[in-house]
């Protein structure tokens, strides 16, 4: 009789630990798409070190459709957490830092000596430090580029394709079109300051689409992948060139917008 209450204690913390153990699909699905994304940064690294450089850009890709999938899958089905959002940007850093450097030194900026491996170097640091930036900001709400609907500085999936343009551009025209391995250090350098820069960019996550628009948008979005599928490189390149001439425009909207917002808060103060 004595030994009762203590049995029934042990039962119930050995459910507790059972219950903590087990994990639904909802908090697994967007933690699966990371390791996807994972899985494809580290192919990508494979297969430029067997010079196969259109399945390593492509491999890039596929990690970045992946890690814009787990994210609205996370919120979705509403599994976001904390360890959702460290391991994100783990994988990150392997698949858009690491990955791209890697790329592009064995692809033409090791001709370079050890000036080519320190733009290399420097551009997978960056991203590192972007993401570091990103999650040290996670818990602040004061943030009023991100209340304005835009990032600070370019995302790492963006800036891993941005960074790989040089190659696309081999892959598009041939050597009659290839950029210098001193053009490839500068182009990279240029895309690592801009991931770890203030510069606002338009976020995608907070675009809205009105009903009207939503048919056009989709026809828009298949003829663009029937020419993705018939003129890669080129597809590729134009997406490239329409990012970066966005910046600008992002530059000049989030400057207005936050003008109003102080002008607003010093009528009301």
């Amino acid at each position: 009789m004595l030994g009762r209450p203590d049995d029934n204690g042990g039962r119930e913390k050995r459910l507790r630990v059972r219950r903590i153990r087990r994990f639904t699909i909802r908090s697994i699905a967007p933690n699966v798409m990371t390791i996807l994304a994972l899985a494809a940064g580290m192919t990508a690294i494979r297969f430029a070190l067997d010079e196969r450089w259109e399945a390593a850009i492509v491999a890039v890709i596929v990690a970045g459709v992946f890690d814009g999938l787990d994210g609205t899958v996370a919120r979705l089905l509403k599994g976001t957490s904390r360890f959702g959002a460290e391991l994100d940007s783990l994988s990150d850093a392997i698949s858009f830092g690491v990955a791209p450097a890697i790329i592009l030194y064995l692809w033409g900026l090791d001709t370079l000596g050890g000036l080519g491996w320190g733009v290399a170097l420097g551009f997978a640091v960056c991203c590192t430090l972007r993401l570091a930036r990103f999650n040290s900001a996670l818990d602040d709400d004061e943030q009023p580029l991100k209340r304005a609907g835009y990032m600070t500085g370019v995302p790492a999936p963006a800036a891993a394709g941005l960074s790989l343009m040089p190659v696309m551009i081999f892959f598009a025209q041939g050597w009659q079109a290839a950029v210098p391995p001193i053009g490839i250090a500068v182009w990279t350098g240029f895309v690592a300051l801009l991931m770890v820069s203030r510069v606002p960019t338009f976020s995608f996550k907070a675009l809205v689409v009105g009903r009207n628009e939503l048919v056009p948008l989709l026809v828009t979005v298949a003829l663009f992948a029937g020419l993705v599928s018939v003129y890669t490189w080129w597809s590729l390149l134009v997406i490239g060139f329409a990012y970066l001439a966005s910046i600008p425009l992002s530059w000049i909207r989030a400057r207005r917008r936050l003008a109003r917002w102080a002008s607003k808060r010093q009528r009301h103060s």
